[in-house]
């Protein structure tokens, strides 16, 4: 067994931090936040004073943070405190540049690294079934992959340094372009009078199936239980599709790649997302489109 530091204990990252302990690992957390650090020890989790002594005496250090500035200054903080060999895995979903700044960072350290970022959500960190995308040397993924297996159900080295990353992003770009299309194809089939339930009974088995429809359906009462059924209460939040969106623009802007309708979605949820809308599944823009076709 591992002994383990894991660096933010928020929504997704306490759950991931309870499933490897769970599985027998001794995980040490922390977390910059007092009420994330009073949920995980009332949780039973084990939470230092500050990232420097949740480190030390680990093997694996796994990042579960909100952005590349904060990912990177937590590495900064810990890598002179992890000891040679050992592996440095960052999840948290941040820009490629960052990913592969602290890749150069864990190799000054003679520290092993990957770039882990995940899909699955919230209850797919609780349920253990997370899909990690993951750039990094062979060495490191192998030393990673156990690991992947408790906190998740997949795991695919996607390449070098940043590949976990640029996978992430192109999948979420992806994502937020085929939901606005899912949400405009069954907007429209409405005003034609067309009953939602046959749309997506066409739909989800012909050439417009996508997850978008088949597996989250935007519209209440129509297809497997989402989001849509509840209010759209976040699964995944519009504001972190947005968050999601903007790095793959900053992506494509620094690769030189042609991303029109990814632009395109992340006006429109920049938009969602300034009327107040950030904390609703991101499949809500099915509504927000709605009104904003009344506004035009």
């Amino acid at each position: 067994m591992s002994r383990i530091a894991f660096i933010g204990l928020g929504n997704m990252g306490a759950p991931m931090a309870q499933n490897l302990k769970n599985a027998g690992h001794d995980v040490a957390g922390f977390d910059a936040m007092d009420a994330a650090r009073q949920a995980a020890v009332a949780a039973g989790l084990s939470v230092a004073d500050n990232g420097t002594d949740a480190v030390n005496g680990a093997n694996v250090v796994v990042l579960m943070l909100p952005n590349g500035k904060i990912a990177t200054d937590v590495a900064r903080e810990v890598l002179p405190a992890m000891a040679k060999d050992s592996l440095l895995i960052d999840c948290s979903t941040i820009d490629v540049e960052s990913a592969r700044g602290l890749h150069a960072l864990a190799n000054e350290a003679g520290v092993l690294s990957l770039d882990a970022p995940v899909s699955g959500g919230v209850g797919g960190a609780a349920a253990g079934t997370l899909t990690f995308m993951v750039g990094g040397a062979d060495e490191a993924f192998e030393k990673g992959a156990p690991l992947f297996d408790v906190m998740g159900q997949k795991a695919v080295h996607c390449g070098g340094a940043g590949a976990g990353q640029a996978a992430k992003i192109c999948n979420n770009m992806l994502l937020g372009i085929s939901m606005i299309g899912t949400c405009e194809a069954f907007s429209m089939a409405k005003k034609l009078g067309l009953s939602q339930e046959k749309l997506f009974d066409v739909v989800s088995t012909a050439s417009g199936s996508c997850w978008s429809v088949n597996a989250y359906c935007p519209v209440p009462g129509v297809g497997p239980q989402s989001p849509a059924d509840n209010d759209y209460r976040a699964g995944f939040a519009a504001a972190l599709m947005l968050k999601d969106l903007g790095l793959s623009q900053q992506a494509a802007e620094t690769a030189n790649a042609a991303t029109p309708l990814g632009q395109h979605a992340t006006q429109i949820y920049s938009a969602m997302v300034d009327a107040g809308l950030g904390g609703t599944d991101f499949s809500g823009v099915m509504n927000f489109l709605e009104t904003f076709q009344k506004k035009g």
